[in-house]
């Protein structure tokens, strides 16, 4: 989900309880996530931005590789080998819930009225030359954007929805597309929305052509990844 303190609605320095699944902001003396520590016994907490352990009240870090699955799960990765041989290896994956899945074959949370545009957003995830270069972050982590600009935000969250949709180690065999969502609703200035339903073809015209402009491209000489 959205990453934000589910008391003050921040997404500043957002923790998550690793007992009940909870968003905290803070874990200092008086934060939200160290007075849920107190009130409930939930002791082990994870930053949603750094991605380390904390054990609260106690306020130290934890080290335990065991933990691994779950920052994986938040923020998969893949190598050009692994993209590579995405195609020509398929097979099914073991979710931590117990169920199979085939990877970039895995539902989407529908919300409220988003599923046209999770219908786009699907299709979109299996076309391989978009898939393999959203998949590696570095293939754009560093485009630089004007000062002030909000659409690059479509392109990391796109990238971060597709990894997680071809993700082999998921924890359940569906996506939640939330952030993604959210920015599509910023970007297109409520055009598009999550609560009322939409065009899927208008969506994809403008997803596209969205994605081409924050990537660098214009409509007559540049050419970005997508044309």
């Amino acid at each position: 989900f959205e990453k934000l303190c589910s008391i003050s609605l921040s997404h500043i320095n957002v923790y998550a309880c690793l007992v009940c699944g909870k968003y905290f902001q803070g874990r200092g003396l008086k934060s939200h996530a160290y007075i849920h520590s107190v009130q409930l016994s939930h002791h082990v907490f994870l930053n949603l931005h750094t991605l380390k352990f904390y054990c609260l009240p106690d306020n130290y870090e934890i080290i335990d590789s065991s933990l691994e699955d779950i920052t994986y799960v938040l923020k998969p990765t893949f190598t050009a080998q692994h993209i590579a041989h995405l195609d020509k290896q398929a097979k099914l994956s073991r979710a931590y819930d117990g169920t199979t899945y085939l990877p970039g074959i895995v539902g989407l949370n529908n919300i409220k009225a988003n599923d046209y545009a999770n219908a786009v957003l699907q299709a979109l995830s299996n076309v391989p030359p978009l898939r393999n270069y959203f998949l590696e972050e570095e293939n754009y982590r560093r485009i630089q954007r004007p000062p002030g600009d909000i659409m690059f935000l479509l392109v990391q969250r796109f990238g971060e929805l597709m990894r997680k949709l071809w993700n082999p180690r998921n924890f359940k065999a569906h996506v939640s597309p939330h952030e993604m969502l959210q920015a599509v609703v910023l970007c297109s200035k409520k055009n598009f929305q999550i609560t009322k339903q939409g065009d899927g073809v208008e969506f994809l015209s403008w997803f596209l052509n969205a994605l081409h402009a924050a990537l660098g491209g214009t409509k007559r000489k540049k050419k970005s990844e997508l044309g």
